[in-house]
């Protein structure tokens, strides 16, 4: 099983702008976390591309709002509260597979198993779990 962590706040992928003349283009903050992510997993993975079916589990860990409650902080730090607004689950795990691509994988399309989590934590962070099948 390969295990990487991503530090910082999870971003989500964003829909491409398509301008009425020239080429499709990301907006910010995505096209920067997206080189960052992937500077970091190149760091982290350094074996080769893999090319065999995957299963993929994303653990997203977001910082706890600065304007709740100390009991509200300490229930959504312990998981009994869990994020439920913005940004989708869909589009942070989108963000993560697409920076993966091309250094973990070759490509998305062989992830075939998925799990995902939402949780609050004082260290924001994404963590990834591959494993081949």
């Amino acid at each position: 099983m390969i295990r990487l962590t991503i530090p910082g706040e999870p971003v989500a992928a964003s829909r491409p702008q398509v301008p009425r003349f020239g080429s499709p283009y990301y907006k910010e903050p995505y096209n920067t976390y997206k080189k960052t992510v992937r500077k970091i997993i190149e760091k982290q993975y350094t074996d080769k591309v893999i090319l065999e079916p995957l299963y993929v589990q994303i653990k997203f860990y977001r910082s706890v709002q600065k304007s709740v409650s100390k009991v509200e902080r300490q229930r959504r730090l312990s998981g009994l509260h869990r994020p439920t607004m913005k940004p989708d689950i869909d589009n942070l795990f989108k963000a993560v597979t697409d920076a993966c691509t091309g250094v973990v994988w070759k490509d998305d399309n062989q992830i075939v198993s998925t799990k995902s989590d939402k949780f609050y934590s004082e260290k924001p962070r994404v963590e990834i779990y591959v494993e081949e099948l």
